[in-house]
Order: C-alpha cells, then structure tokens, then sequence
C-alpha cells in the first residue's frame, strides 16, 4: 500500500511488489547478512523463492550459512509469506521435525502489513538467533537438512 501525493491509498499489485523485492535483492540492496531470490528465473507468478542468513556472531549460528525455501502465496503482500528452513536448526519458532517457521513466534510474520516484505521476514529470523531464548541453543551438525 501506497499513497499518492494527494493522500490516496494505492495498492500495489503482488506482482509488482515482488519484482520489486526481486530488483533489491539482485542490486545487493538491503542487509548484507541475508540473501534471496526466485528458484527458477522463469516462474512469472514469482511464487517460489530461495533465502540465505549468515548466523550472527556470538552466537551458536556464528558463521554458519542457512538455507530457506520461501512460498508467496496468491494473496501475497496482503499475507506473510510460508517460510521453511532447509539446513537443519534449531530455534523455538521453527518446527524442529519439518523447519517450518512458526509464523506466530517471528515478530515480522506475527505483525505483518503488506508493506513488508521477505527481506523483513530474514532480517526478523536473524534476529531472533540472537535472542536469549535462540543464542545458546546447541546446534545440529553444519550441513545437515531437514
């Protein structure tokens, strides 16, 4: 959602506001400590979506590189996207037997507006690895996937 100059809402379309979020993440725009982009280059419903955080220093993550699938659903910004982590973790807001994120326990998910969008759902992953209840957890082996 958008407003013009005279103060009309403007809803921008999902496909527009995913190309978007795709032309940030190409140009290295945004925090350099997440990564993401579209599995396949010619998915023009750009539904199916690659995501990458860097494990916070001082933590159990520090260092370590993790993978996601990301699934934008049809009704996408109006809804957070489905979220899967597929380097095994271990987190209170992800289910430990399948990774998926538990959209409730991630504050970005759980206070979603369509304004947001995936970089703010990593970015709100990452730092809930920092957090008291994630920082300490101990660690499945580094490479192993759910």
């Amino acid at each position: 959602m958008q407003r013009t100059p005279a103060g009309e809402v403007v809803i921008v379309p999902r496909n527009f506001k995913l190309l978007e979020e795709l032309e940030r993440s190409e140009k290295g725009l945004g925090d350099m400590a997440i990564s993401f982009g579209l599995v396949d280059s010619g998915d023009t419903f750009l539904t199916d979506w690659n995501g990458g955080i860097l494990g916070p220093a001082g933590t159990q993550h520090d260092s370590r590189f993790y993978e996601l699938k990301i699934r934008c659903p049809e009704k996408y910004p109006a809804v957070p996207p489905d979220v899967r982590f597929v380097s095994r973790i271990n987190m209170t807001c992800v289910d430990s037997k399948t990774g998926v994120v538990n959209s409730n326990k991630v504050p970005a998910m759980r206070n979603w507006t369509r304004n947001m969008g995936i970089e703010q759902i990593l970015i709100s992953l990452r730092t809930e690895m920092c957090s008291d209840q994630n920082r300490r957890l101990r660690q499945p082996a580094e490479g192993t996937t759910f």
